[in-house]
């Protein structure tokens, strides 16, 4: 920023309220983390080849896993259903190539357990045509749309796999009047969202008129970081006539792409603590989500694939690639070129990502990126030290909790504490007080166990 004079000259008057304007359009705190979004932000998306293995987990979004209906044994199409939602929470899985059920056993997930899937073997030789089933018109009734994405298999692809069709149903006595186009991607090194909103602007649009048809919102947002300009501009120009949608860049902040923050940035509006975005008349949809929507309704298909970034100093051939879900990690890491001497592999970002502990594991629906890194880029310091009380953590938490005292309450176990002082609950687990931290603390490691504590609590009481 070039210096400003003291003399109060309109020049100067000016661009401190050009400062002021861009820097309110955000929410509080946060950070600053390394972009590193130029190795792949340039590069369009590439077709992955196809495994000779499939490895499909069912449970790939919150709610209750997918009910198996094929047998060992059985040849399926491309985009045939697999399994069946068990549930309202609950969405199905398709087929992401064409072959033969060879197993339906317990896989690995992330966090080193196993669950129920299925072992596909790919037809080496098959055209990999799709398989597609009643299409959903526009002109169908809310609840038709709504069964449509559920049977599609959709869930938010920006990394928290909540099944869309829950998301999207307004509950009885709440209206939603604005609806929000999710297309920050703020996580350090991914550039998915980015891509689709270059390459994918017309599924965008429709899948924004299915949105409209099931919410009735009166206004469209679509929310981009300063640092993705050339997709704001690339949208802005492509908006419809006859949509009521809009275009908003907002500065460039971690973790602004976490709804409720993107919420705050855009409409000036807080949600509250315990609350849903709906509590103030809007709903939030990732944009890659948007899209999936917009192509796969239209052909009554189901989800196969997904646009994954596949990145960092540990890999040769970084890009962003349309991976067949159940790919596993070790088939993807070798296509790419990753480095010998492993260190990290994040399925997700550095910030909310979580590190693999296995390369069997699979490319599931939320899978927005692989970030990988080599012994060489990480410099570890394992040692914790005390807490300083210098209220690093408290100036960066997005929503405001104390970090600190959350942290210390965690060593002694004071979970209740937690969650019913100090709003545990609330918390979702950006990272950035893990990532200020002068002390080393693990903050956000800790509050994750506390939260599946308190939880387990809950569950315990309530069967009571």
């Amino acid at each position: 920023m070039p210096p400003i004079s003291r003399n109060g000259s309109k020049e100067a008057k000016n661009l401190i309220d050009a400062v002021l304007k861009f820097s309110s359009n955000t929410f509080k705190h946060g950070v600053h983390p390394p972009e590193h979004k130029e190795d792949t932000n340039k590069l369009p998306v590439r077709q992955f080849p196809f495994p000779p293995l499939i490895v499909l987990p069912m449970q790939q979004h919150i709610g209750k896993p997918a009910q198996v209906i094929v047998r060992e044994g059985q040849e399926v199409a491309r985009g045939q259903m697999l399994a069946k939602a068990d549930g309202y929470l609950s969405v199905p899985m398709h087929a992401p190539v064409s072959g033969i059920v060879r197993k339906i056993a317990n896989v690995p997930v992330i966090g080193g357990q196993k669950a129920s899937g299925i072992y596909l073997e790919t037809f080496p030789f098959s055209g990999q045509e799709v398989v597609e089933g009643a299409p959903v018109p526009l002109s169908a009734s809310p609840e038709a749309i709504l069964q449509g994405i559920q049977d599609a298999g959709i869930v938010g692809l920006g990394g928290a796999a909540f099944p869309t069709h829950v998301k999207l149903k307004i509950p009885e006595g709440k209206f939603c009047e604005h609806l929000i186009i999710n297309g920050i991607e703020c996580e350090p090194y991914l550039t998915t969202d980015h891509r689709v909103m270059l390459e994918q602007a017309d599924d965008i649009f429709t899948g924004i008129r299915y949105l409209l048809r099931v919410t009735d919102a009166k206004q469209v947002i679509i929310g981009i970081e300063a640092n993705k300009k050339d997709a704001a501009d690339h949208l802005a120009d492509r908006i419809p006539d006859d949509l009521p949608v809009k275009v908003k860049v907002v500065p460039v902040k971690y973790p602004q792409g976490a709804e409720k923050m993107l919420i705050t940035a855009l409409l000036g509006k807080e949600v509250p603590s315990g609350g849903f975005p709906i509590d103030v008349h809007a709903v939030a949809v990732n944009v890659a989500t948007t899209a999936e929507i917009g192509r796969l309704l239209p052909h009554g298909r189901g989800i196969q694939e997904r646009v994954v970034t596949i990145t960092g100093p540990g890999i040769k051939k970084k890009g962003n690639y349309l991976i067949p879900i159940g790919t596993p990690l070790r088939f993807v890491l070798e296509h790419v070129g990753a480095a010998e001497n492993l260190s990290e592999v994040y399925m997700g970002g550095p910030m909310m990502g979580v590190s693999a502990s296995d390369l069997d594991l699979s490319i599931v629906k939320g899978t927005s990126g692989i970030v990988v890194f080599g012994d060489e880029n990480v410099k570890r310091s394992d040692k914790i030290y005390p807490c300083i009380k210098c209220g690093a953590c408290v100036d960066a938490c997005p929503i405001s909790l104390n970090p600190s005292r959350l942290g210390i309450l965690a060593k002694s176990e004071a979970y209740d504490t937690m969650a019913e002082e100090y709003h545990l609950m609330d918390c979702f687990e950006c990272g950035s007080c893990s990532y200020v931290c002068p002390s080393n603390i693990p903050l956000v490691q800790y509050f994750r166990v506390a939260k599946g504590i308190v939880r387990k609590r809950k569950s315990a009481v309530a069967h009571v």
